[in-house]
């Protein structure tokens, strides 16, 4: 017989090879019965089922065997013993663990989604922001005509800053629809990559000026003063010497010449080439021309005055907007689709096909046949092309939208 200290190091290495396979055993275990019913195995079911599995006969009861009692090894076995219940033990209390960390409902969308690199984001006040910017040329949209050259460069050196703590899935939505509304695309996709640089495919705006000149307005093209970081969409005032006009920006044009193109030749001040003034999404201050919509009645006279000065009109905080705030701090999420031929919710009513039951959604609205229906009721009738506001989870909403849309 070697000595104790030897017999103990015996008895680990034993104890660890002998162990490897209870160990997995309790560990599926512990996993399996939490994940599925809920229930924790009992500690001493699993010693006993692991050292039976490790070849001691009878289990526990095995410790009084005077095969082993008296054995020649009895230090190294009993060693192997321990080490082989601490294993059982330990990945038996992971399994069950982990079974109750686990998600109950998978997707493939959820085990492909990627992540931004730490690297990227920046803590602003508590919360996480990544510059996103383009990366590469802008490619063209199959079966659009292609993208303009100087738009193509516009877009190209475009940067904006976004929220860092949302899927990349979302992040990318969102990067999109901020390039459709900064430069009217008709269409545009984005990728994004884990160091938050976009690759952007783009359709050029189709229909021009008009499809954004709301009924019952017109749209007229004024010089003005641009303010600093006015943009499409803001409300402003056009102020005349007779009277003052509202309306909203459709676009911007800035007689600021770029490139180095604004020096000066024995100070004479550069004459702006309307062939190289940029149009801006935002804009960067200084002399320009803006287009704003205002009511049809007030446009001819607004075209025969002299702009005083061009005052954005401030909004503040809209409460659709808080809401949505509220909702996203929540974990909620807010989504519009269209219900797909062969869904299966597509001929049924939304009574019938119990959504708050079946995918964790709420409805707070439809489309059907044309018409749309607020807080609809349970007999409500889904179709085919039916467009719905759906409110859930962001699991359950991305979930339902799988299915259905």
């Amino acid at each position: 017989m070697a000595s104790v200290p030897v017999e103990v190091v015996l008895g680990i290495y034993l104890g660890v090879l002998t162990g490897i396979i209870p160990a997995l055993v309790s560990w599926a275990l512990g996993f399996v019965f939490k994940y599925v019913t809920g229930v924790t195995v009992p500690a001493f079911g699993v010693v006993v089922l692991a050292v039976a599995i490790a070849g001691v006969n009878g289990g526990l009861m095995a410790l009084n065997d005077p095969t082993f009692t008296r054995s020649s090894n009895q230090i190294r076995l009993s060693v192997a013993l321990i080490v082989v219940l601490m294993l059982s033990l330990y990945a038996h209390n992971a399994g069950d663990k982990m079974g109750v960390e686990f998600p109950r409902k998978l997707s493939l969308r959820k085990l492909t989604d990627r992540t931004l690199s730490t690297d990227v984001v920046e803590l602003v006040g508590g919360r996480g922001q990544v510059d996103v910017r383009v990366s590469g040329d802008v490619g063209d949209m199959e079966g659009y005509p292609s993208v303009p050259a100087d738009l193509r460069r516009e877009i190209r050196e475009w940067a904006a800053t976004f929220p860092a703590d949302v899927p990349v899935v979302e992040l990318e939505g969102r990067v999109a629809d901020r390039l459709r509304t900064e430069f009217d695309l008709a269409d545009v996709a984005v990728t994004l990559d884990e160091r938050a640089r976009a690759t952007v495919s783009a359709a050029p705006p189709l229909g021009g000026l008009s499809k954004r000149v709301p009924p019952g307005k017109r749209g007229v093209s004024v010089r003005a003063l641009l303010p600093t970081g006015t943009a499409r969409g803001d409300e402003v005032a056009v102020v005349t010497p007779d009277r003052t006009y509202r309306g909203d920006v459709l676009s911007l044009r800035s007689d600021r010449v770029h490139d180095g193109a604004d020096a000066t030749d024995g100070g004479t001040e550069p004459t702006p080439d309307p062939a190289v003034a940029p149009s801006l999404p935002v804009a960067d201050g200084g002399d320009g021309r803006v287009t704003v919509a205002v009511d049809a009645g007030q446009a001819s006279s607004l075209l025969g005055s002299a702009v005083d000065r061009l005052a954005v009109q401030s909004r503040g905080t809209r409460r659709e907007y808080e809401l949505l705030s509220i909702l996203r701090q929540a974990g909620t999420r807010i989504r519009k689709l269209a219900v797909r031929e062969g869904a299966p919710i597509a001929g049924t009513t939304i009574g019938a096909a119990a959504l708050r039951d079946a995918f964790g959604v709420t409805v707070l609205a439809v489309r059907h046949e044309g018409r749309w229906q607020l807080a609809p009721r349970g007999s409500q009738a889904l179709a085919t092309g039916d467009d719905l506001f759906v409110v859930g989870s962001y699991d359950a909403v991305t979930a339902f939208r799988e299915a259905v849309a």
